[in-house]
């Protein structure tokens, strides 16, 4: 995880304005969904498609520990700040460092197409560039637990006094792929999937 706040304590300057696609659904077991996607034609065979789905991070719980930028404070990312940030999800890049231990913006290996906020988690799904990155599969499958971090801008902290910052507004501006036990949220997760599809599904794998 990694945020990027300016001034510090500064307010976002405007909500997010465009949310065409989103919808809001609730389930028998009460469970309330929010899903994004954006639909792609699917290409049987593309080289370069390599679909993934992954739960990105959980919202209303505070995170196992610190992540980049938040100065040494575990976070929570609030349901509200979620649901008004899931459209910035679409279109980001997913990225990976070499060893698998954090962020690197500029290593970008996939693209995100599609976020839903069930329950308390955010998941999402896209495609890696196979093609483009052809040691990537055989490395995220022999890695061990895979997770996800997502990386923030203009994020306003409700208290940079207080012992856990509370997100109440930001912008995603990516994601990582990464051992699970290297990210913030240790109950996140990330796994190739071979079905095409342009869109996150309705469960976890999560541990």
């Amino acid at each position: 995880m990694f945020l990027t706040y300016p001034g510090g304590t500064s307010f976002m300057d405007h909500a997010l304005r465009h949310r065409s696609s989103l919808s809001g659904t609730r389930s028998a077991q009460g469970i309330r969904l929010h899903a994004m996607a954006v639909e792609f034609p699917i290409v049987h065979g593309h080289p370069n498609r390599l679909p993934f789905e992954g739960v990105l991070t959980l919202v209303d719980t505070p995170s196992d520990k610190a992540p980049n930028g938040a100065r040494g404070h575990r976070v929570v990312l609030t349901r509200q700040a979620a649901e008004a940030a899931l459209p910035s999800l679409l279109g980001m890049a997913v990225d990976y460092k070499a060893g698998w231990d954090g962020h690197d913006a500029r290593q970008k290996c996939g693209i995100i197409t599609a976020a839903e906020l069930v329950g308390d988690r955010i998941q999402v799904s896209g495609y890696l560039y196979a093609r483009d990155y052809p040691e990537m599969e055989e490395a995220i499958r022999s890695s061990g637990e895979m997770g996800m971090s997502y990386e923030l801008a203009d994020a306003h902290v409700a208290d940079m006094r207080a012992g856990i910052w509370t997100l109440t507004r930001a912008t995603f501006t990516g994601a990582a792929i990464l051992l699970r036990d290297k990210a913030a949220y240790r109950r996140t997760s990330f796994r190739l999937s071979h079905q095409a599809t342009g869109r996150a599904r309705s469960t976890a794998h999560a541990g």
